[in-house]
């Protein structure tokens, strides 16, 4: 080999390197802002006083609900 073909090599190796460690340097900025929640992906929860739960109705559908499961019981059962 030449021994101008092994300066090329290695200085192509040189840029090759410091390229893959940009590429590295920019993979992990871009992985930590992935990991960062963004503001507008934020769940904003309701406060209790702003649900408006009518009690009424929830104990409407569970007592729908626990008739549901005592029939279906009693089907198995037969």
């Amino acid at each position: 080999m030449e021994p101008n073909q092994q300066e090329q090599r290695l200085a192509a190796d040189q840029d090759f390197l410091k390229s893959l460690h940009e590429l590295e340097d920019i993979l992990q900025e871009n992985a930590q802002e992935d990991e960062a929640p963004q503001p507008e992906e934020q769940i904003q929860v309701p406060e209790p006083d702003e649900l408006n739960i009518d009690l009424a109705a929830w104990e409407d559908a569970v007592a729908d609900i626990e008739k549901y499961f005592e029939s279906k019981q009693k089907k198995d059962l037969s």
